[in-house]
């Protein structure tokens, strides 16, 4: 994704342009993600929208317009491939279906700020996001009901969380410029 609305697929070993799709959103592309088996890629975008897309055509396979109020910040597809979660400065986290891109649930003011970062866990079960309100939540990955909280974890904005493939660590970049 990028600030110039498109999104580019690279080769991994040598870093030459496969495909591109011009204009994939009207506004910045902020996050992308390809589904588990590699056959589909979502993006997030400043625009509110989410879209889905055939990786190997970048071909429009599902799209929700205004997905957020605000600008969709972060998204990340389940393990299973079958639910997308997203991240928005609106302070909301969505969980939609990722075939049909119908929202299943979604929790209001989930973060007092921007959620600029969210992931699954390796298992599926659990939901992590970072905010720039500077903390890390993991939630319920089906009832988004709030199972763990570390407030104040960097002394500036959270900007991106991840978890460990055995989903027991999480770490944490923030623009304090530690991990």
């Amino acid at each position: 994704g990028s600030s110039d609305e498109t999104i580019k697929v690279w080769d991994a070993a040598t870093l030459e342009l496969k495909s591109e799709k011009q204009n994939a959103h009207s506004y910045v592309v902020s996050s992308v993600q390809f589904s588990p088996d590699g056959a589909l890629i979502v993006s997030g975008s400043y625009d509110k929208t989410i879209k889905v897309w055939d990786a190997s055509s970048l071909a429009l396979v599902a799209e929700k317009s205004n997905a957020h109020s605000r600008s969709v910040v972060s998204v990340a597809v389940s393990p299973d491939g079958t639910k997308i979660v997203s991240g928005s400065s609106d302070e909301t986290i969505k969980v939609w279906d990722a075939a049909t891109l119908e929202l299943k649930s979604e929790k209001q003011n989930a973060h007092s700020y921007v959620v600029s970062s969210v992931q699954f866990s390796p298992d599926g079960a659990l939901i992590v996001s970072g905010s720039y309100d500077k903390t890390i939540k993991v939630w319920d990955a089906s009832s988004l009901a709030l199972v763990a909280e570390k407030s104040n974890a960097h002394s500036r904005s959270v900007v991106s969380v991840a978890v460990s493939p055995d989903g027991t660590k999480i770490v944490s970049g923030s623009s304090d410029e530690t991990i």
